[in-house]
């Protein structure tokens, strides 16, 4: 019902980030253009890479509320943890608790198994509990890596309504967000959904392919299930993933990753539909609570199939946010 399930499957097969090989690229990129520039050209994660990769919905209602005194809109106006011991049947000691953010080690030694022969108040108790570690920690996840907030008990309570909301998009606002913040060189903890980021690496860049992921399975970021980078010293391994971008040509990028038939074979028909495969080629926002990012994909028309003009200047991001703000105030 939430729109989670191929995530959920993905829980089960994740892999480990390679730091070194993420910071490298991470280093490409250009919050003003939302890509990585690349000696060839221009490339980035689109919402399409999105569906493939993680088999999240890229349409749908606007992930969003209030992060601050939220629990003023509440049902009933109850308080914030009145309502999460309501839908959660428990209540976290104050030293498990930061703010609005619970320690993700309470929700997994709380939450960790649902008992056999469970009533289903206590199955929607663990499944609210399930989705808010899987939304916390595998797509929104912040800098500390061990907190969930609950931001999502408003989602959570209503179950039924989960799979209406655009997961996709916000999961890449987020990304880009995350993006964005570490190229201010003040910045140097990266955050949100990393493992879409080295997964598109890896379909994209054969040349940063690890060998023996040969077999497909969805969603695609799964074959890479089981992938330890090693633990040799970062430093060194920063630097010859900066060689290799820096020796990169266009025919060492696979611009249509997914069009072939071994990927065919195993995509999920729901992502084919058009409702979703209108939006990727959208020049849109993509919006996640206060973030709103800009899906520029007329600077990658190559990775759909099309014929990219000459480069033209970036979208002024800040004017049209403070267009938006402007009309807010004023209608």
């Amino acid at each position: 019902m939430a729109g989670l399930y191929h995530l959920a499957r993905l829980n089960d097969r994740w892999f480990r980030l390679d730091e070194p090989l993420v910071s490298a690229f991470v280093e490409r990129w250009r919050p003003e253009t939302h890509t990585f520039h690349m000696s060839f050209g221009e490339c980035t994660i689109t919402l399409q890479d999105v569906a493939y990769q993680l088999g999240l919905p890229v349409d749908g209602r606007y992930v969003s509320g209030f992060l601050t005194d939220f629990h003023v809109y509440i049902d009933g106006g109850r308080p914030a943890w009145q309502w999460f011991h309501e839908l959660l049947g428990v209540l976290p000691l104050a030293n498990q608790i930061q703010k609005f953010a619970v320690n993700c080690t309470w929700f997994q030694e709380t939450f960790g198994e649902c008992p056999e022969g469970a009533d289903e108040e206590t199955v929607r108790r663990f499944a609210r509990a399930y989705i808010m570690m899987l939304l916390g920690t595998q797509l929104f996840a912040d800098k500390s890596g061990n907190r969930i907030h609950i931001r999502w008990l408003p989602f959570v309570a209503r179950l039924e309504e989960m799979g209406s909301y655009n997961w996709g998009s916000a999961a890449l606002a987020w990304l880009y967000r995350c993006m964005c913040r570490v190229a201010n060189r003040h910045v140097v903890k990266l955050a949100g959904p990393l493992q879409l980021l080295q997964s598109w690496i890896f379909w994209r860049f054969p040349g940063f392919r690890p060998a023996g992921y040969d077999a497909f399975s969805w969603p695609l970021a799964s074959r890479w299930s089981g992938y330890n980078p090693g633990i040799s010293e970062k430093g060194p391994r920063v630097q010859m993933a900066r060689l290799k971008i820096d020796l990169l040509q266009a025919r060492d990028f696979i611009w249509m990753p997914y069009s072939t038939p071994d990927v065919l074979q195993v995509v999920h028909p729901e992502v084919l539909e058009p409702r979703h495969t209108m939006l990727w080629w959208c020049v849109t926002s993509l919006i996640y609570f206060a973030v709103v990012e800009w899906h520029q994909v007329d600077r990658v028309l190559p990775q759909f199939g099309g014929v990219q003009p000459p480069p033209h200047p970036a979208l002024n991001i800040d004017f049209l946010m403070s267009q938006e703000a402007s009309e807010r105030l004023c209608p």
